[in-house]
C-alpha cells in the first residue's frame, strides 16, 4: 500500500519497532541465530539495558545520562562511528584519478537460493564481479594492467524487498604489469557493460555449478525442488537465458566525491530511521524513493509481521565481509603497489593527494555542556548493565 510522502519528520526508530514487534515474531518465525543477536541488540542500542555513565558538568552541575550502544553492524544508530574509521583509512589509499562506479545485479530468480545459502551467494557473487573487473582491466584492447577495485554488498531495494547487488567503485587507470608507467583510462567510459554482464554471468554460473556439484547448496521450502537433476539444469538454463543488469554510472572525478559517495554506502544498512514514519497498532510506516516514477517519495505501509521479515532478509551471516578490495586495493602488497602508483603520478607516496576538501563528516562536540555552552561534562558515574532483556517491553526511559 503506498501514498505521497507528506510529513518528512522522523517519528519512530528501528529499535522502537523491534521492541514493539520482535518479541512476537521471534515467537511465530524460526530465525537464524545471527537474526535473534541482531534484533535483540538493536531493541537494547541506547537503553538503560546495556549500560552506560552519568556526565557532570564541571561549571555549572548539569548532569546528562548517556547509554552504550549495540554496536551491531545492522543497527542504524550504530554506524557512524565505524564509517568514520574506515574512511579515514581510505583518504589515505586513494589516487588522484578518476574513479568509476559500476553496479552488478543478481537476477531475482537467485533470491530464494540466497535465502538458504546467503554465505555462498554473496561469496560467488564477489568473486564473480571481481574476476571479471580484473580480467577487462588487464586486456591490452581495454586498460592492459591491473586496476583497483572497492567493492560493497547491497541486498536491499528501496521497498526492503530482496534486490542483491555489488557496489564497485573502480580506478579510471591502471598499473602495466612490470610497474613501470600508469595507465590512463578513458575519460567517460571504462568498460564495455553488455560484455561485463557475460562473463560476469559466466563466471557466477560456472562457480555455481561447481558448488552443486561438490555438495555445497542446501535445498529446502520454494528450493527443494532444484534436488531433481532436470529442475536444476532447466533452472540454469534460465539463469544463462537472461540478460544480467550491469550498469555503470559516470566517473565520479577525483578522490573527495569517491569519499562523499563511500560515506553514503560503506555503512549503510537495509534501512535508516529517518526513513521511518511511525508504527500504529502493528503497522509501519516509512518513506521509499520510486525511481520507476521519477525518484517520487513515497510511504508504505506493512504489518510489523512483513516489516520485519523484509529487514531479517539483510541481516549477513556471522563476520562476512561485505566490503572488499581486489588488485591495487588488495591487502597483500597494498601499500608498496599504491606508493607505486603515487611516484608515477607524480604524488608523494608519504602524503596522500588533497586536492578538494575532505567531505567526512565532523562529530558534535560531545564533551562540551549542552546548558550552559561553557563547561566540560566529565563522567562521574558508570551505570550498570541489565543482564536480561526480553524484545518485547519498551527499554527503561533515562532517569
Amino acid at each position: 500500500m503506498c501514498v505521497a510522502a507528506a510529513d518528512t519528520r522522523p517519528r519512530v526508530t528501528l529499535a522502537e519497532i523491534v521492541r514493539v514487534c520482535g518479541e512476537a515474531f521471534a515467537r511465530t518465525h524460526g530465525l537464524a541465530k545471527v537474526q535473534q543477536v541482531a534484533l535483540r541488540a538493536i531493541a537494547a542500542c541506547r537503553t538503560a539495558v546495556l549500560g552506560g555513565h552519568r556526565d557532570t558538568c564541571d561549571r555549572c552541575g548539569a548532569t546528562r545520562i548517556t547509554y552504550n550502544s549495540c554496536r551491531n553492524r545492522h543497527c542504524p544508530t550504530c554506524q557512524t562511528v565505524a564509517r568514520d574509521r574506515w574512511l579515514a583509512a581510505r583518504r589515505a589509499e586513494l589516487l588522484p584519478i578518476p574513479y568509476f562506479h559500476v553496479v552488478f545485479t543478481l537476477p531475482h530468480a537467485l533470491n530464494p537460493l540466497a535465502q538458504g545459502n546467503p554465505r555462498l551467494i554473496y561469496d560467488l557473487l564477489f568473486r564473480a564481479v571481481t574476476d571479471t573487473l580484473l580480467t577487462f582491466g588487464r586486456d591490452p584492447r581495454h586498460l592492459g594492467g591491473a586496476i583497483g577495485i572497492t567493492a560493497i554488498l547491497h541486498t536491499w531495494s528501496q521497498t526492503l524487498s530482496q534486490h542483491i547487488h555489488l557496489h564497485c567503485v573502480v580506478t579510471g587507470g591502471a598499473l602495466s604489469p612490470d610497474g613501470t608507467r600508469w595507465i590512463p583510462g578513458r575519460s567517460a567510459f571504462l568498460f564495455p557493460v553488455r560484455a561485463l554482464s557475460i562473463v560476469c554471468r559466466a563466471k557466477f554460473l560456472d562457480g555455481l555449478r561447481r558448488a552443486h556439484d561438490g555438495h555445497r547448496l542446501s535445498f529446502a521450502g520454494g528450493t527443494a525442488p532444484l534436488t531433481d537433476p532436470a529442475t536444476w539444469r532447466r533452472f540454469l538454463d534460465t539463469l544463462h537465458a537472461q540478460a544480467w543488469v550491469v550498469y555503470a554510472k559516470p566517473p565520479f572525478g577525483g578522490p573527495a566525491r569517491v569519499l562523499a559517495y563511500l560515506a553514503r554506502y560503506t555503512h549503510r544498512v537495509a534501512i535508516t530511521n529517518h526513513r521511518l514514519v511511525d508504527v500504529v497498532d502493528g503497522v509501519v510506516r516509512f518513506r521509499w524513493k520510486d525511481y520507476a516514477d521519477h525518484d517520487r517519495v513515497k510511504v508504505m505501509a506493512l504489518v510489523g509481521d512483513e516489516f520485519l521479515r523484509r529487514f531479517l532478509l539483510h541481516v549477513l551471516p556471522r563476520r562476512f565481509v561485505r566490503i572488499r578490495h581486489a588488485g591495487l586495493f588488495g591487502n597483500h602488497g597494498r601499500h608498496a603497489r599504491l606508493d607505486r602508483c603515487r611516484t608515477l603520478l607524480g604524488v608523494s607516496p608519504t602524503t596522500p593527494p588533497a586536492t578538494e576538501p575532505s567531505p567526512l563528516p565532523t562529530a558534535p562536540d560531545r564533551d562540551r555542556c549542552p546548558i550552559c555552552q561553557q563547561g566540560t561534562m566529565h563522567v562521574t558515574a558508570v551505570l550498570p548493565s541489565v543482564v536480561h532483556v526480553r524484545l518485547a517491553p519498551r527499554a527503561p526511559d533515562p532517569p
